[in-house]
């Protein structure tokens, strides 16, 4: 393999937020199968140590397990400290931390006359703190991992920094204002710090994923019941021309692209993986 065809990816570090979950853990196990060393950061210390110990025995490579919170600069300055002993400099940040919660979520799509004396079920009913919740894990913990972690690669003078948008980003979904507003913001984000970091050897890209069935939406994808799609599950399916859900690993080429020096010119952009969702017009 000559220099151009070669991802360059073999004995940097990595460091994976909301790593504990389906999506981040699958990122992490592809970085690690291209000889990256990884650091699974998650507020669930158990489920990070476990996709670890998980990654060292699939691909005899070193990862580590660390409890962090994103939205605690103290918190992951000590991961830092941690991370930088146990594996080393790092090289690649990946913010994947996120998710959506039902109290930040309204019942119907279309507010009707009919739902006025039902407030619970529309935009008036939402608790301010979920709204919160959302758009600070999704935004906030985008941003105090680029600043600890960020920081460090700068001043190396290298690094790939990657969030992890949505479709949400482009066009607001109904049903879930604070967490399409956060990705929303995300994406916003990794364009200004694209240019912010444009002189400083570190690039800043998104990710911004289809629909893939995940804890956090299944209740609004999938009916409990009968297992079958809920009204919401079957319009996206129609509305994906390749007509189906993504799975976790159809974000890895994207993601081992991005970090990869085939991607040096490559800063600023939100590349969606999504079945062609975003280019469907409905018709």
């Amino acid at each position: 393999m000559n220099k151009i065809t070669e991802l360059n990816l073999e004995g940097k570090v990595a460091v994976v937020t909301g790593g504990g979950g389906v999506l981040c853990s699958t990122m992490a196990k592809a970085l690690a199968e291209r000889g990256v060393k990884t650091a699974i950061l998650d507020l669930n210390e158990e489920a990070a140590s476990k996709v670890a110990k998980e990654i060292s025995e699939a691909y005899s490579i070193k990862s580590i397990g660390v409890a962090a919170s994103v939205l605690s600069k103290e918190s992951l300055t000590d991961a830092l400290n941690l991370i930088k002993k146990e594996l080393g400099d790092i090289d690649i940040l990946v913010n994947g931390a996120g998710g959506n919660a039902a109290s930040a979520t309204t019942q119907v799509e279309k507010i009707q006359q009919k739902d006025i004396s039902k407030p619970d079920s529309t935009f008036f009913g939402l608790q301010l703190d979920g709204f919160d919740k959302v758009f600070a894990l999704n935004f906030q913990g985008t941003i105090l991992p680029s600043m600890v972690f960020g920081e460090e690669m700068v001043k190396r003078g290298k690094g790939s920094i990657i969030n992890i948008s949505s479709m949400n980003a482009f066009t607001p979904l109904t049903k879930i204002p604070a967490y399409s507003a956060a990705k929303a913001a995300v994406n916003n984000f990794t364009q200004w710090l694209a240019v912010h970091f444009a002189n400083t050897g570190v690039r800043v890209n998104a990710i911004a994923p289809g629909f893939l069935l995940t804890n956090q939406n299944r209740f609004l994808l999938v009916d409990e019941k009968t297992g079958k799609a809920t009204p919401r599950g079957a319009k996206i399916i129609n509305n994906t021309p390749m007509e189906r859900y993504g799975e976790p690993e159809e974000l890895t080429g994207t993601l081992l692209y991005l970090v990869s020096d085939w991607a040096k010119f490559v800063t600023g952009i939100a590349i969606p993986v999504d079945g062609g969702f975003s280019a469907f017009s409905g018709v």
